[in-house]
């Protein structure tokens, strides 16, 4: 099997009230990121240029997206217009993917 083809949650790892995130791709028109959060962690409000899409993978939390709370369940996706505002609490260990696109 080549070292490209990984399974997503052999790459998900949480650190006691800390957030990882890792690089997974970068190219010009997209980026994808890991991100691992740890229970009772947040990512403040804040807005992207880009447009984009998340993927939860395991854990509970809630993703606001413009003053609208949304669950973050295991296989809930999102998607996020450019310079939506938007900010992440997780309330059990959450690991999402998300994916970035240039225009």
């Amino acid at each position: 099997m080549s070292e490209e083809l990984k399974n997503i949650k052999d790459l998900v790892s949480y650190t006691e009230n800390g957030i990882i995130s890792k690089q997974l791709a970068r190219k010009t028109t997209r980026d994808a990121t890991l991100f691992c959060m740890g229970a009772g962690t947040e990512i403040s409000e804040h807005t992207s240029t880009k447009e984009g899409f998340v993927f939860v993978i395991e854990g509970k939390g809630v993703f606001n997206l413009e003053g609208m709370n949304i669950a973050m369940l295991p296989g809930a996706s999102i998607f996020m217009g450019k310079n939506a505002v938007h900010s992440i609490k997780a309330e059990k260990n959450t690991s999402f993917l998300l994916l970035l696109f240039n225009e």
